[in-house]
C-alpha cells in the first residue's frame, strides 16, 4: 500500500468519531440555546412553576421514580437533525432532571437507558448509544451537583452481551461512586424484565444446585420473596411511581417484576422536551393518587 493510500485509510477511520464529536457538541449547544429562549417565549413559565413547586413541597414526593426516556430520536427529527443526535439531547435533559429529584429529596432513580430490544436497531444507532454512555457517564458523576450530593451509582442488566468499553465503563462508574450515601441511581443498561425474571430463576436454582437441594425442595420453599433476592434490582425497594414520556402507554420490559404496584403517569412530552412544569405536574398527580396496594 502506498503513502497516499495509508493517508486515505487512517482518514476514513478519524473521520466518523470527529464528525459524531462535532455533531454532539453542535446538538449540545443547539439545547442550551433552546433552554435559555424557552422562559422568554412563555412569559407565565417562571410563575406558574414556582406555584407548582410549592404545591408539591408541600406533601411527601416518591422515595424512588423510575424514568423511560422516550423520545429522543423524534425530537431530533422535529428540529432538523439526523436522528441519532437526539440522544445527546436526551443525556442533558437527564442531568437537569436529576437535579429536581434531588431538590425533592427522591432517594431511588432508575433510568431505562437501553433495552436489551434496542440491539435490534442499526450498528450505527447502537454503536452511538454505546459511546455515548461511555463518553457521558464518567461525565455525569462530575457534575457538580451530583457530586456534593454523593450520588451513587448501580448498573443493572445483562453485561455480558455489552462490549468490553462498556463494561469497564460501567465497573468505574461503580467503583468510583460505592462509598457514597447519598441518592442511588440505577441505570438499566442491556435490561429486559423478562430477562431479569430469567436470570434470577437460574441463579436461584444454581445456588441450590451448589447445596445439593432437590428440585422438590427449592419447589416446596420457592416464594417471591425468596426470588426477589436474586433480581438485579436486590435490596433496592420497588419504585413507586414511573414516568414515561413521548406520549407511549407502555412498560416495554421495563421492572415489570417491580412495578406491580408502581403508579404509572405517561406524558405527551418528548424526553428532551420534558420541562421542570411537566416533572412536577407528574409528581403532583401521583401526590394526589390513593395507594392501596390491593387491599
Amino acid at each position: 500500500m502506498d503513502q497516499n493510500a495509508s493517508h486515505s485509510v487512517a482518514d476514513a477511520g478519524t473521520r466518523p468519531a470527529t464528525a459524531s464529536r462535532f455533531h454532539s457538541l453542535y446538538a449540545r449547544l443547539l439545547y442550551r440555546a433552546w433552554r435559555l429562549l424557552r422562559p422568554l417565549l412563555h412569559p407565565l413559565y417562571w410563575w406558574y412553576e414556582r406555584r407548582l413547586a410549592r404545591q408539591v413541597a408541600a406533601r411527601p414526593a416518591p422515595a424512588h421514580i423510575g424514568l423511560i426516556l422516550d423520545g429522543n430520536r423524534r425530537f431530533a427529527r422535529g428540529i432538523g437533525l439526523k436522528a441519532t443526535l437526539g440522544h445527546q439531547f436526551g443525556v442533558d435533559k437527564l442531568r437537569e432532571v436529576l437535579e429536581w429529584c434531588l431538590d425533592l429529596g427522591v432517594r431511588h432513580v432508575t433510568l431505562y437507558v437501553f433495552s436489551t430490544e434496542n440491539f435490534s436497531r442499526s450498528n450505527a444507532e447502537v454503536e452511538y448509544l454505546l459511546d455515548l454512555f461511555v463518553r457521558e457517564s464518567a461525565r455525569l458523576m462530575e457534575e457538580p451537583r451530583l457530586k456534593s450530593e454523593r450520588v451513587r451509582v448501580k448498573i443493572i442488566g445483562q453485561r455480558e452481551r455489552l462490549p468490553e468499553r462498556v463494561v469497564a465503563a460501567s465497573e468505574a462508574l461503580e467503583l468510583s461512586t460505592a462509598e457514597h450515601d447519598g441518592m442511588l441511581l440505577t441505570m438499566a443498561l442491556a435490561y429486559s424484565g423478562r430477562e431479569e425474571i430469567t436470570d434470577a430463576v437460574k441463579s436461584l436454582l444454581a445456588e441450590a444446585a451448589a447445596e445439593g437441594r432437590s428440585l422438590e425442595s427449592v419447589a416446596s420453599e420457592l416464594s417471591s420473596e425468596a426470588l426477589e433476592r436474586y433480581l438485579y434490582t436486590g435490596g433496592i425497594p420497588d419504585p413507586d411511581f414511573i414516568i414515561r414520556t413521548s406520549g407511549e402507554q407502555r412498560l416495554s420490559g421495563f421492572l415489570i417484576w417491580q412495578a406491580a404496584y408502581s403508579e404509572f403517569y405517561f406524558c405527551d412530552v418528548l424526553w428532551p422536551a420534558f420541562r421542570r412544569i411537566d416533572f412536577l405536574r407528574a409528581v403532583r398527580t401521583y401526590q394526589r393518587r390513593n395507594r392501596r396496594y390491593g387491599r
